[in-house]
């Protein structure tokens, strides 16, 4: 775990007859995916810096402003198929919108199968048999953060409304049964979807990108995990409904696959869920950070950071001295103290790591 805004990042929060916005937060659906391909080690080229190029001009990653210049982390022309794929979402957001519409304003379309920035990141991965995996990690984008912003402020209003003085104001609430509550709830998991589907549109796109620079036909998502770990849901748990969110936690009941990473040149495990009850049936969802991004920034070199990801295809320059390796937990520690939680079932080992 890790401190955070609004929940500690790596809890698990069991609710009744209520939901709190900023224990899910603003990086609504955050999660992983992760698919296996047919290739193998030897199928990759020597150079794997094509394959990284490949994909990040196939993919929106990072974020880049200034005036009279486009965000070159959306889409300034969304493809066919982003189009397409948002057509299943945009039922339901312009029913959000009729009755938020400041929510209309948020990065929805553009956004839709791109990266981000800070911890997110598209991986080429061997496993232990040396096949090739494609992992990913993102959410729902600049519309997953003006839905989360806006609700968990509107959440803090009803409070003040109703004189309910709470020891901090993060834990505002909405109460079952309120219009509040059913709204939020619908938003929260229309954002959910959207990162789901956010997660599966880079998929598509990096596999497509691999074959242009792969001379060796091959399948992908011979095996698929997709899951979140900001997020809240409905579970029963001890004989009781209850709404579970998990902020950096992955849903771990028995036989169900999560995917736990750690840092960008560290190893990462797809694990199958124990169903372990004292924790709500949930595991970490990756390393946790041990600095601040400000304290990795003053900490960590560039020569540092070239040595810990030496062997991976990714960038080696100060600009992303805060994901160093240095900057998390070791990930062997991390699975080691949750083995009642999860087994692990592959490990994988980055090769090619993109980040925003």
């Amino acid at each position: 775990v890790h401190v955070g805004i609004g929940a500690t990042i790596g809890s698990v929060i069991p609710t009744k007859g209520a939901v709190i916005p900023a224990a899910v937060g603003v990086d609504i659906g955050c999660g992983m995916m992760a698919a296996r391909t047919s290739l193998t080690a030897s199928d990759l080229p020597d150079n794997l810096g094509g394959v990284r190029a490949a994909i990040e001009r196939a993919v929106p990653v990072g974020r880049s402003v200034g005036r009279g210049n486009r965000d070159t982390g959306s889409w300034g022309d969304p493809p066919a198929a982003i189009v397409d794929a948002w057509a299943t979402l945009a039922t339901r957001f312009g029913q959000i919108v009729a009755k938020y519409p400041k929510l209309a304003k948020s990065n929805n379309l553009v956004h839709l199968g791109t990266l981000g920035t800070g911890n997110h990141f598209i991986e080429v991965c061997l496993d232990t048999e040396q096949r090739v995996w494609v992992m990913l990690h993102s959410g729902s984008r600049g519309v997953g953060n003006a839905i989360g912003t806006f609700f968990i402020e509107l959440a803090k209003q009803d409070m003040r409304k109703w004189f309910v003085n709470l020891p901090d104001e993060d834990l505002a609430y909405f109460p079952e049964g309120t219009e509040h509550f059913d709204d939020y709830v619908e938003a929260v998991g229309w954002a959910q979807d959207y990162a789901a589907l956010n997660r599966r549109m880079m998929m598509t796109n990096v596999i497509a990108a691999m074959r242009r620079v792969i001379t060796k036909p091959f399948d992908a998502e011979l095996e698929a995990i997709n899951c979140h770990h900001n997020y809240v849901t409905r579970e029963n748990h001890f004989g009781q409904n209850v709404l579970v969110t998990r902020k950096g936690a992955v849903r771990a009941a028995k036989g169900v696959m999560g995917i736990i990473p750690g840092s960008m040149g560290a190893k990462s495990y797809l694990v199958r869920g124990l169903g372990n009850a004292e924790s709500f049936d949930s595991c970490s969802h990756g390393a946790g950070r041990v600095m601040s991004r400000t304290e990795a920034k003053r900490e960590v070199t560039v020569a540092e950071h070239v040595a810990a990801t030496e062997g991976v295809a990714c960038r080696k320059d100060e600009g992303v001295i805060d994901e160093s390796p240095r900057a998390y937990k070791p990930i062997e520690a991390v699975m080691a103290a949750q083995a009642d939680l999860v087994e692990i079932v592959y490990t994988l080992k980055q090769v090619v790591c993109v980040k925003g």
